[in-house]
């Protein structure tokens, strides 16, 4: 890595101009045109969120008895999100950073209540299906916990006996999704639910991406399996606010069946020369501007703008597999059961899913190239359903022009 002198002070707009120009070949997510890691409810939505955020994100969330305001406004948030995850009184939850952190400590809670419960440490193992997010591999790396994962049902989801066989008396962690990211199902939490309940043992569903769209789908008159605290054996959910809540970047909530659960995701010491420490997450000192601008967007849009969303994003996405299941050349993964779509191709040979997915991108979309099996995943949001009928005229167009040809597998994340 090269090593930069900062050299002297610029002006403002200097400053201003110069990242203006750094980011020129960033994605454009505003305008429709980006099928993952950003979403946008609308230009007053994203003015609401960005300014909100302005406001706030000097203070410092690590010690709300400073800025009650943080405090106010982050328990709001998530009494709001476990009011969708149809919690009670006794459900209690802490905002994080978003799904990986949320991820990786449900994987230390489960651990924590071990601990607590008098297991021994050694050897523990989660049980869950290949589908479930690869963050909750880094929650297996970070706290020395196993991580058997089992192979899903030819429909995706995760298969129940599998999971069940592979539990022993080390296992203190399940794992379903509402839905699962790669092609967008719902597993049957019901089902590892029992498991859970049989074994006494934490059982996290993963709603990162359905946690706000699929209460506001099931009021609609969706026919939406249930994934949340109704289940008995469910002892948390992740929900995420900076994909479908269309809040600033930063914004996940992790709730808790009750509290002591809750108390086995935090840390707190004495063990030094500075006082009592005690911290709900990963992170230490917290930007004060993802809670603000959560509290403000869902304020702001409120029950109707989500239901109204949730309805656009589902629309969108219907669209895009009706259209893909019609395609004489094109493989539909799965239906959809929220707003997530994933397919192939027929023939792989004639036609390169990542060819395709090549061509899109350099038309101006911006999408997902996943695998296995080799697929374009789309994340389907408000922001994209204008665009839906120029999107498939365009996936059309880029089927016929890349015929015989090869393309490169995407990476989901990078450091």
């Amino acid at each position: 890595m090269a090593i930069h002198p900062l050299g002297p002070s610029l002006s403002r707009d200097d400053v201003f101009a110069r990242m203006e120009s750094f980011r020129v070949d960033d994605v454009q997510w505003r305008d429709g045109r980006c099928f993952t890691l950003a979403y946008s409810a609308g230009p007053e939505a994203l003015a609401v969120a960005e300014e909100a955020y302005r406001l706030f994100s000097g203070e410092n969330a690590l010690n709300t008895a400073a800025f009650p305001s943080l405090k106010r406004m982050h328990d709001d948030v998530v009494d709001i999100v476990a009011g969708w995850a149809h919690g009670d009184q006794a459900t209690a939850g802490f905002m994080t950073s978003g799904g990986t952190e949320s991820l990786v400590l449900a994987v230390r809670a489960a651990r924590q209540r071990a601990k607590r419960e008098g297991r021994s440490l050694n050897g523990l193992n989660m049980v869950l299906p290949t589908s479930a997010h690869a963050a909750l591999e880094k929650g297996a790396d970070y706290f020395s916990v196993e991580s058997r994962r089992v192979e899903v049902t030819q429909d995706w989801r995760a298969d129940v006996s599998a999971m069940q066989q592979a539990c022993d008396d080390n296992t203190i962690l399940l794992v379903g999704s509402a839905p699962q990211y790669p092609q967008g199902v719902i597993d049957p939490i019901a089902d590892i639910a029992d498991i859970a309940v049989t074994r006494d043992i934490n059982f996290h569903v993963d709603a990162c991406m359905g946690g706000v769209t699929l209460p506001f789908l099931e009021k609609a008159g969706e026919n939406i399996p249930l994934w949340d605290f109704r289940v008995p054996g469910v002892t948390s959910i992740s929900v995420d606010l900076h994909k479908y809540g269309y809040t600033s970047k930063g914004a996940g909530v992790l709730l808790h069946r009750n509290k002591t659960l809750r108390a086995d995701q935090t840390f707190a010491t004495d063990n030094w020369l500075g006082g009592w420490y005690g911290s709900s997450g990963i992170l230490g000192t917290k930007s004060g501007g993802p809670i603000a601008s959560a509290w403000a967007v869902m304020h702001f849009l409120g029950d109707d703008g989500y239901a109204r969303l949730a309805h656009n994003a589902r629309q969108g996405a219907l669209q895009v597999a009706r259209h893909i299941e019609q395609h004489p050349d094109l493989l539909l993964r799965a239906i959809p059961d929220s707003t997530l779509v994933a397919f192939g191709t027929i023939d792989p040979i004639r036609h390169d899913v990542f060819a395709i997915a090549e061509d899109l991108i350099q038309r101006g979309w911006y999408l997902d190239r996943q695998g296995p099996p080799a697929s374009i995943h789309l994340t389907v949001s408000n922001a994209n359903t204008p665009r839906i009928a120029e999107f498939l005229s365009d996936i059309d167009s880029a089927v016929a022009t890349t015929t015989g040809h090869s393309g490169q597998a995407g990476t989901y994340a990078t450091t």
